[in-house]
This record gives C-alpha cells, structure tokens and sequence, in this order.
C-alpha cells in the first residue's frame, strides 16, 4: 500500500493512458495465465466449483459440530478428494474450505494464516487450475447495527487477505455477503494488500435485496466501481429466483458477472437436508443466465459435482456474450440508487441544507458535536423530495475528516439517500468515502493541477463519482468556451486515471446576477456546451444567482427553469421551497421525465394555485409585505415534522397533546434516537407512562413493521426505529423507577444452534425484542442443545428463539426442538436463518418460523397475548 500522500490510505495512480481512453484495468494485477486474463476482461467462461458443506454434511463430517475450516487439518484427504470431485467434474477455480477462517471466529482456536496454508494445500493437492482463497462474512454486525467498526472489520480482512496471498492463492474470492460496507471493507483489504484479482458476491433475498436491504444496482455499481474483477451473486435461492438479480447485475456491472445459485430450496427428508432443484432443471435455468450475458458460473448450497457437470458443457466451445459496458450515472447509498441514463433528461435534486455557510443553527450544533440537527435536515430534506444530499461540515474550528465522518456514519443509519461529500480537504473527502456505504459523489474537484492530482486518485480508489467545478490557476474563466476548456481538462485527468465519463459531473458555476449579470448566460451556455461537447452530467449551485437581489425565491425559480432548458441533470437547492419543487416536477412533465404526467396531476390536480391567493394588503406595512415574501432559503430552521404519512389513531388520553405525539411518531418512524428523550419529557409531565408506552411506542412500532414488511423500509431503517423507541422507554423506566413495567412473564430464550457461529441475525433479533420490552436471555452462539433446556427451567421462560446460518447446523437446530419437547413440553420454539424455510421449519418440529426480526417480534406478541 502506498502511503506517499499525507492521507491515511493514499491511493496510488495509474498509469497514464491516452486522451479519451482509460486505462487497462487490469494493469499491475498479478494474473496466473492467459486464460483467467480472458475471463477478467469477459471473452472466455470460468466454471467455480459447488457446495462443500452440502458435500461435508453427506459424509458425516459435521456431525461432531466442528468448524468445517478445521477438517482441513485433521480430515485434509476428505477436504481434497470433495475438490478432486469439482476438478473432475469440470470446474477450473477451486474455494479453498476457509468460509469460517477468520480471527472473529476461530476465536483462538489455531491461526488464520495456518488455515488457508492448509485449505489452499488441499485445494492444489485437488489438482485445480486456479485457487480462489474464500472470504466469508466476519460473523458480527458492523456499526451502528453492531459494535464492529469499519476499520476493525477491515483489519479482520486485511488478515484473511495476508494468508490468502501468502497461502499461494490465484484469486481472492468475497463471497456469501448481505452488508455491502462489509463487502467494501474486504474489497478495500484485498486491494490493498494484495495484487490478485477480487471477485465479490453478495447473497439477495427473495425480496431482491440482501438482508440490510441492498439491491443488485446498487451492489454492481458500488462494487465494480470499486475496482473489483469479478462481482456477482451467490447463495441464498435457486437459479430461477436468481434470474432477475442477474438481468440487474448485468445492467450496472463494469465487469464480468458472477452467479452461483443454490440448488433451490432446502428440505428435509428422513432426517437428511436435501434441495427441490434437479442438475437438470439447474442447468435449464443458468443456460438463459448465460445467454443474458453472466461469463463465471458455479454452484452453492446443495449443489454437487453432477450440477457443476452440467455447467461445464454449457458453455464448453462457446465464448461469453459481449456485452457493452454501462454508460449510465449511478450514485448510490446501500439502499438506494440514482440512475440516470446517458440520453436521457432526467433531473434529480441535490439537497443543499447541510452546510453550515449562512445557518448559525447548524453551525452552532456541529460545534457542539451536536449530529441530529443535522439528521433532521436530511430527513426533511428526503421528505421533499431530494435525490442526493450533499453534506458539508467545514468550520475552521472543527477537525473535518473527523467530523465529516462521523456525519456520514449518523446520515446513513437514518436516511437511504446517495450523499453528496462536499468538501475541499482531501483528507476529509477521504475519511468520508472510505467507510461509505455504496457509491458517493464526491464534490469536488477544480482544473487546477494540484486538485487533480490529490482529488482524482481518491475518486478512482473508492469507486466514486466526482464534481469537477470549471476553474483553474486562473480563476472562473468569464466565458462559455473558457469553462468548457476547464471541463475537458477535468475529463481528460479523471479519464486517465480511469474514471469513465459516467461518473463525471461538471459544474459550471453559477455567479450572482446582481454583480455577474452578463456571466449568467455565459454559465447557461457553457451548460449546453459541456452536454454537446463532452456528454457528461451537470450540476449547478442553483441559489448563488440571486445573492445580493431580492425577491430571491423568484430569482432562483426563473433561472432554475432556464438552466433545466440548457442541459442541468444535478441542480443544488433547497428542496424544502415549494416554488422549487414546482419548477422541478413542472420541468420533469415537459421533459418526459414524469410518464404520462402521472405524478404531476396526482399533485396538482386539487392543488391550489398560489398565485391565485388574495395578494398583500395595498396598505400592509412594508415588514408584512417583506415577511409574506421572503426567500425559503434563507430560512435556517428545519421544518417542523411532518404528520406521519400513515395514518396514526390519537390515543384518546393523549389527545390533548396532538401535536407532540405526532412529532414523537415521526422521530420513530425516522429512526432519531437523540431528540426522543426531550419528547418523552414533553409528554411524561401531564400523562401517563403507560399511555406512552400502550399509545405511541408499541402503535408506533407497528407502522415502522408494516413498511419493513411493504419494502418501504429496511433492516436499518427497522433497528433505528427500534433504538428511537428504546431510548423513550429509558426514559420511562427511569421516571417510574420500581414500577416500571416489568413482565418476567414475557421472558424469552435466544440461541444460535451447536456447531454454528453465526450470530448476527439473532443479535438483531435480540435488540428488536429488547426495544418492544421483552426480557431476552442471550445464551450466545454455538449452544447445545441441553444448554437451552437448562436456561429454560432456570428462567421460567416459555418462549425460545433458534437461529442458524449454515446447512450444517440445521440438525443441532432440529435436536435442540426436539430436546424442548420433550423436557420442557409448555415450551414453543421460533426458529430462523438464511438456510430455513417456513416448510424446513415445520419439519424440524418448530412451532414458528420467524422469516427475519420483524416477524420474530410478531410471533412474541402474539404468543405472548393469547397466553396473557
């Protein structure tokens, strides 16, 4: 790793290529023959092997509850002879069995570099082509979900990736991922310590997305921006279910595509763990895979050499489909994308309202290292309407890539919206995007040589997108051609160091009119050139123009409307103003961008119309008349919060304090944890505990499950919820004191099942079980069976929570159900993880499936009421 700049993590550029060309990107890669280069740059097929748990489980060798990691010291000729299996079957890159091999949970056990020694031993001895050394998830929830920070999750990988290399591996292999910051933390490792190719592939769910809610846009921009080689999906469904992730993967890949497709849903017959997909059918399904355009193939759980069999003379004698690579801006949060396609019209609002120039409110806050007056600007902001928020912390008083850090951390456990880091430090642009979740746009870079070469190598590192503002050594050129020459430059340094043209947005500086008058349309025209000539995207601080004038609102709006007409996709304002947003969604009818109008008669059609309202009194004083038409924008307080767009039954105790429960609901529907302590106080002075509790928090949470269960929010969005109303429960508990309502009644067991040390979903069960007030007992990970039934009869509890990840541990699972029954028959078992089904779940005997940690706390409540 290169640290020659005075960053923490500088990035190292490329070498230069020629004006308008990228460069190679695959240069400087250490790659182990002609054939795997072919695949890297998508003309030839890779064949990945399949299952080794699914292969392990048949032998018998995870009957004891071992790390399957492990069998590659004491069981090393079963660990190759199942590769051999893969080899002979046709498959050219063989995982190493190192799913589980890192620090988190070998807790000790032996040493990470040991084990892949051994794996990667195993896998050579197989007589594999190439040797993919595989990087599974860590096992704990990063921040603020968990207590795992990015960097400590990066040091777990940066390990894993050491041994990789040193183990004598051809290919660094992420796999099996659901939190994309996860994935990027072992991406960043991998790229960083080693020169092997990185493949990364992540595991969606039924719904589309990954368990914290990323989809497959998100994840192939994100990803192959990133620089990664080879991305991708694996596990979790079969190859028909895959079918649609792998048409999105193929939309927003920069690089080849991965798909390795469980052999569909697991069963259990005669007490073994079998899967309702035949080689077959698997293979009918991935031949329309391949003809879409994915060029690496394999399998997952359940599959076998035969499924692997019949890949390989799939696309023996055949080359990929070509495919051309994706000329769409994409900006990204984990959750959420922005696309817009080249050609098209389409404009997105980039929120303004996080930057402390002109807002003593926001920047007295930040002093204070005071982040939720900040959250609440973007939640508002999201609330109207914006696309991208842009996030400016820069006080001189502040230490910024601390704290714009910390801001990027606290926005992204709130908001889904792509973020806008704005910032004229390098250091901070980069304590920013390093730990960003998805693909940020950075703002910004100038013409100027010295913001090139610190800002570009940053931008190309992290997989960003950039702002390349039209100045130079000499200033903001006056005229259309000047700002164009900056922006060719712009675009000429960003492309040699391999940003496309995609990921480049020029900004052509919008001067005051009350001093600037003739630039105006000299900006206005250098828009239109810089679309014509260079066909990037464009933005524009939208607000500068009326500096100095007044009636500034009706400045703003006039030239926001003019420079839609000449070309601008990013206009930078403030969404809050409803004469902006007028502008905007009247612009996006006439552009096409709204089909059909649809969205615009949905909103205006009862509308009424503000110019239609009785104007000011003839006689009004010029302050009443200043005050009925002052600027939106310079108002500095954020709104106050709006209604729940639910519809939220008043609860009749509470119905003199209408407007504070309603502003309660929207701080847990938002997920803002700080302001609900003062809100509770609100309410505890003249009301009921109870009725906070029986009428805000339990309702509240309700709603926040619905739009879990609807998509409309995500497992993020649920825990920050949850977390709101845990800390008006705190409150609570505190004002009551031994009162407090405590039901050891309503007590409940959580285990992750013998053998399996994955705990991740049952620790976010955990937390949503602890904030709707129930007393969980945490026996941990890797339990026994006999363990549950004892912590059973010590509490008297009579509700128990099994999860398990791996296909492996589903039969401590099924033994520790039927050890439950027997013992403790009044019991009821709930059970989940990656591997079950509603159908698995009944066959092992549990009472309930919980799909996810939503249903877990619905299946508490009702068990809990029926038995009341």
């Amino acid at each position: 790793m290169d640290n020659s700049s005075t960053c923490p993590h500088a990035a190292t550029p490329n070498a230069s290529a020629p004006e308008g060309q990228l460069p190679d990107p695959l240069a400087g890669l250490r790659i182990a023959d002609a054939h795997l280069e072919r695949v890297l740059r998508g003309q030839d097929f890779l064949v990945q092997d399949g299952a080794m748990g699914t292969l392990l489980q048949a032998q018998g060798l995870t009957a004891h509850g071992e790390l399957p990691d492990l069998l590659n010291f004491s069981d090393p000729e079963a660990i190759t002879a199942i590769h051999a299996s893969y080899v002979a079957a046709g498959a050219e890159m063989i995982t190493t069995n190192t799913f589980s091999a890192n620090a988190h949970k070998l807790a000790g056990r032996t040493s990470v570099a040991d084990v892949y020694r051994a794996a990667a031993a195993n896998a050579r001895a197989a007589g594999a082509r190439y040797v993919a050394g595989g990087l599974g998830p860590i096992g704990a929830l990063l921040e603020p979900l968990g207590t795992l920070s990015f960097e400590e999750a990066y040091e777990v990988f940066a390990e894993q990736v050491r041994a990789v290399v040193d183990a004598g591996c051809d290919i660094v292999l992420i796999e099996t991922m659901t939190d994309l910051r996860e994935a990027k933390a072992a991406v960043l490792a991998a790229k960083e310590h080693s020169d092997l190719p990185v493949f990364a592939s992540l595991t969606f769910g039924e719904d589309g997305r990954t368990f914290l809610g990323t989809s497959p846009t998100v994840a192939a921009a994100t990803l192959s921006a990133l620089g990664v080689n080879v991305v991708g999906v694996n596990c979790s469904l079969g190859p028909e279910e895959l079918e649609p992730v792998a048409h999105e993967l193929l939309r927003f890949a920069r690089c080849p595509v991965v798909v390795r497709p469980n052999a569909g849903l697991p069963r259990l017959v005669d007490g073994r763990t079998v899967y309702d997909v035949e080689p077959a059918a698997f293979a009918e399904v991935m031949s329309r895979i391949i003809d879409a355009g994915v060029s690496v193939v394999g399998g997952c759980c359940g599959t076998t050499p035969a499924f692997v069999e019949e890949l390989a003379k799939l696309v023996a004698g055949r080359t990929p489909v070509p495919r051309a690579m994706p000329d769409a801006f994409v900006v990204t949060s984990a959750q959420e994308a922005v696309v817009l396609p080249q050609g098209s019209s389409d404009v997105v609002v980039v929120g303004e309202r996080i930057n402390p120039t002109g807002k003593p409110k926001l920047r007295a806050a930040l002093k204070a290292g005071d982040y939720d007056h900040l959250v609440g600007e973007a939640v508002a902001q999201q609330e109207a309407g914006a696309g991208i928020l842009d996030v400016n912390v820069g006080l001189p008083e502040l230490d910024e890539p601390a704290a714009l850090a910390e801001a990027i951390e606290r926005l992204q456990a709130t908001v889904t919206l792509p973020l806008q880091i704005d910032s004229s430090d390098p250091a901070a642009v980069e304590a920013a995007v390093r730990c960003y979740a998805g693909k940020p746009l950075v703002n910004s870079v100038n013409a100027k040589r010295s913001s090139l070469e610190a800002v570009l190598p940053l931008v190309k590192k992290y997989g960003c997108a950039v702002v390349g503002l039209t100045l130079d050594e000499d200033g903001i050129p006056p005229t259309a051609e000047g700002r164009l020459r900056a922006a060719e430059r712009i675009v000429a340094a960003a492309e040699a160091q391999g940003i496309p043209r995609a990921d480049i947005v020029i900004d052509c500086l919008v001067m005051a009119a009350a001093t600037n008058q003739d630039e105006v349309r000299e900006t206005l025209r250098a828009v239109r050139l810089v679309k014509e000539r260079l066909g990037v995207r464009t933005e524009l601080g939208v607000s500068n123009v009326s500096f100095g004038l007044p009636q500034r609102g009706l400045v703003n709006a006039t030239f926001l409307a003019a420079a839609l007409a000449s070309g601008l996709d990013l206009p930078i304002l403030n969404p809050l103003s409803a004469r902006y947003r007028d502008t905007v969604a009247t612009w996006q009818v006439l552009s096409g961008q709204d089909a059909g109008s649809a969205a615009f008669v949905e909103h205006y059609a009862t509308a009424p119309d503000p110019y239609a309202a009785p104007a000011a009194s003839p006689s009004a004083s010029p302050s009443e008349r200043s005050a009925e038409s002052k600027d939106p924008v310079r108002c500095d307080s954020a709104p106050a919060p709006a209604a729940s767009a639910d519809p939220f039954p008043l609860p009749t105790a509470l119905a003199d304090a209408a407007d504070d429960v309603r502003a309660m609901v929207h701080l847990i529907l938002t997920g803002r944890k700080a302001p609900m302590t003062a809100a509770t106080e609100r309410l505890l002075a003249n009301h009921d505990p109870l009725d906070l509790i029986d009428g805000v928090f339990i309702p509240a949470l309700d709603v926040v499950g619905e739009r879990f269960d609807s998509g409309a929010f995500f497992l993020p969005q649920l825990m920050a919820s949850a977390e709101a109303v845990k800390a008006g429960f705190d409150v609570v508990r505190a004002r009551m004191g031994d009162a407090a309502p405590i039901d050891n009644d309503k007590a409940i067991v959580l285990a992750t099942v013998q053998g399996d040390i994955h705990d991740i979903g049952k620790n976010i069960v955990r937390m949503l079980l602890e904030n709707y007030g129930y007393r969980v007992i945490d026996l941990g990970r890797d339990v026994a069976p006999e363990q549950v039934v004892q912590a059973v009869r010590e509490h008297s509890v009579r509700l128990v929570g099994l999860s398990a990840l791996m296909t492996t541990t589903v039969r401590a699972m099924e033994r520790t159900v039927q050890l439950l029954h027997e013992q403790v028959p009044d019991v009821r078992v709930f059970v989940g993880g990656a591997v079950l089904t509603s159908e698995y779940a009944h066959e092992i005997g549990a009472d309930y499936y919980g799909k996810d940690a939503a249903e877990a706390a619905r299946i508490a409540e009702r068990f809990f009421a029926t038995r009341a």
